[in-house]
């Protein structure tokens, strides 16, 4: 028969207890006189069945122990999971300190607390997070301009993920950002709304369609509406100032275009200064840069209309005076041409203009800008002529002097004791230095005439006509002169020969009295000094030889002078039997050629 033990000291008195009444069942059993293999039996039964009572109450406290230890790991657990998604790694577990010495309800004892305040503290860092997602969320809104709400922390799950201060930090961070961005974006829509309302206000265009054609909300903002600030209005606004800057760039170029025309009908037309204060404010506005206007009205339609209205009714009354200026200018243009000895262009000519305007086969405009590019050629060339223009002045200053010198050599009277005599003499004597430099002045002017027409690559001409041509025609006309004179002077020696051998062989006769032909047909003039100057032309002696006239005085329009001198370089020679009187004429004059100055 199987013995109970005791399974510990506390339980010594249940075990003596047993064993009492196990002795008092066995002496009942003999009493009842049960067989030894009934008692046997009836014990291994009463054993077994205290085994299974046993048992059962092992089995339920192993599954209390289990429950409990599940309780102290899913507490562990979420511990765990509280401490992982706060980011409070600094917490040590009080388990694993305690874990040898401590039972399990001790250890869940130790660890409610703790989970419960970190459930308390998650539930206040959510609250923190949800309210910077609710903020980023609205800016994030604002700014992508949809009415969806763009969940800027996709990655973050508010309930089971990280909520640790480095990831509230992030997200502060983050909407630190966006409502920097959010300012700098309110202030980008409020500098272009005051650009548009500016440029709408210098056009005159209507500033509330404009805006609300980007978006309503720029105009009119009511409760519980906000400023749209999205990429698609900053787009719109940059969009509406470009398409206002180029209006206002067209309008402006239009403008002066316009005023051009103004100004020039202005001048055209002598507009008085009452005249043109009507319009001075709108013209101002070209004396500043395009980029530079703001002031309201300033590029309206109605302004440009006005200014091209004003042109209309002057381009009309300058029709009936255009024919009148383009006369004048034509007429300066002739004077100019004139007075620098250069051909008009003959397109242009008075007669021919006049008839192009009244046939209306040319802008009167056009035909005077034309003459107007002829004078500013006619200036330009002048200028580059200027130098051999001053030459040719000195050249027939030269001449005038050599014809000056001639006369004076003519007059038989010249060294008498008259007034100016000695004034006249003077010159004389500086006249003869002076002709003495004409062949110079002449290979100088046809050398710096021709370097001239070399870098030009065009003939210099001189009233039409090629002033080297004319200079050639000039040496050979004086080199004729020059031989005419040779000639004379050893026809004269010869005629002396022939008087002395006569007078040898019939004697001395008187001498015949001078004719009268050596006095000067026109006398003289008295300059202004007092002295008695020859006149310009000359008298012919009684040969046939003619002289070169050189003018003082040249008409540029006509060119009589050169003409002339190229029609008496061409005329022959004449040498006729002289008379006495006429010999003894030329005696007299002999010794007052330019080759034989007098002595004294």
């Amino acid at each position: 028969m199987m013995a109970f033990g005791s399974p510990s000291s506390n339980a010594h008195s249940t075990s003596s207890t047993c064993h009492s009444l196990l002795r008092e069942l066995q002496q009942i059993w003999t009493d009842i006189g049960e067989s030894e293999v009934d008692k046997d039996r009836m014990l291994l039964e009463l054993e077994r069945e205290c085994m299974e009572v046993y048992r059962r109450k092992v089995e339920e406290a192993a599954n209390a122990k289990s429950r409990l230890h599940q309780s102290v790991a899913a507490k562990e657990a979420e511990l765990a999971t509280l401490m992982a998604a706060l980011g409070e790694h600094n917490i040590n577990s009080p388990i694993q300190s305690e874990k040898m010495s401590a039972s399990l309800k001790e250890q869940l004892g130790l660890i409610m607390p703790l989970v419960d305040d970190l459930k308390a503290k998650k539930d206040e860092r959510v609250k923190q997070f949800a309210d910077i997602k609710t903020q980023i969320e609205k800016i994030t809104s604002e700014i992508s301009g949809s009415c969806t709400i763009v969940n800027s922390l996709s990655t973050l799950n508010l309930e089971e993920h990280d909520l640790s201060t480095r990831k509230l930090s992030e997200c502060q961070s983050h909407l630190r950002a966006l409502q920097k961005e959010k300012s700098v974006r309110v202030q980008r829509v409020l500098d272009s709304v005051n650009e548009v309302h500016t440029l709408c206000g210098v056009l005159g265009l209507d500033f509330g369609e404009t805006v609300s054609n980007v978006h309503p909300s720029l105009h009119e903002t009511g409760l519980g509406q906000y400023t749209n600030i999205s990429d698609s209005t900053l787009e719109g606004l940059d969009q509406a100032i470009l398409k206002l800057k180029t209006e206002r760039k067209v309008r402006y170029q239009k403008l002066k275009d316009v005023a051009g025309s103004l100004f020039e009908l202005w001048k055209l037309m002598d507009t008085t200064r009452e005249e043109r204060r009507k319009l001075s404010r709108i013209i101002s506005f070209l004396d500043i840069s395009e980029s530079k206007i703001v002031e309201p009205g300033a590029l309206t339609l109605e302004v440009i209309q006005q200014v091209s209205a004003e042109v209309g009714r002057l381009t009309k009354l300058k029709a009936s005076r255009m024919k009148e200026l383009v006369m004048k200018r034509r007429a300066e243009l002739e004077d100019l041409c004139c007075k620098t000895h250069i051909q008009p262009d003959s397109s242009t000519a008075a007669d021919k203009s006049s008839a192009m305007i009244d046939s209306g086969l040319v802008d009167p405009c056009e035909l005077l800008a034309n003459i107007e590019a002829q004078i500013n050629k006619v200036k330009d060339e002048a200028l580059s002529r200027k130098e051999i223009m001053d030459k040719i002045e000195r050249w027939l200053s030269s001449c005038d002097e050599e014809n000056w010198l001639e006369d004076y050599n003519l007059d038989h009277t010249r060294y008498s004791g008259g007034r100016g005599a000695h004034i006249n003499l003077k010159r004389a004597e500086r006249a003869r230095i002076t002709v003495t430099k004409i062949p110079g002045m002449v290979d100088s002017l046809i050398s710096r005439t021709l370097a001239w027409e070399n870098e030009n690559q065009k003939l210099f001409l001189y009233d039409g006509v090629r002033l080297v041509s004319i200079l050639e025609d000039y040496k050979v006309s004086r080199h004729q002169k020059e031989e005419d004179k040779k000639r004379a002077r050893d026809q004269k020696k010869l005629q002396d020969m022939l008087l002395a051998e006569k007078e040898s062989i019939y004697g001395s006769r008187p001498s015949p009295r001078r004719s009268n032909s050596f006095r000067k047909t026109n006398g003289f003039h008295t300059n202004g000094n007092g002295s008695v100057t020859p006149s310009p032309r000359r008298n012919s002696v009684g040969c046939a030889t003619p002289e070169l006239q050189t003018p003082r005085s040249y008409s540029g329009r006509q060119n009589t002078y050169f003409k002339e001198m190229r029609r008496l370089s061409t005329v022959p020679l004449n040498f006729v039997a002289m008379a006495k009187e006429d010999t003894m004429s030329f005696s007299s004059i002999g010794g007052s050629e330019p080759e034989s100055p007098p002595q004294g």
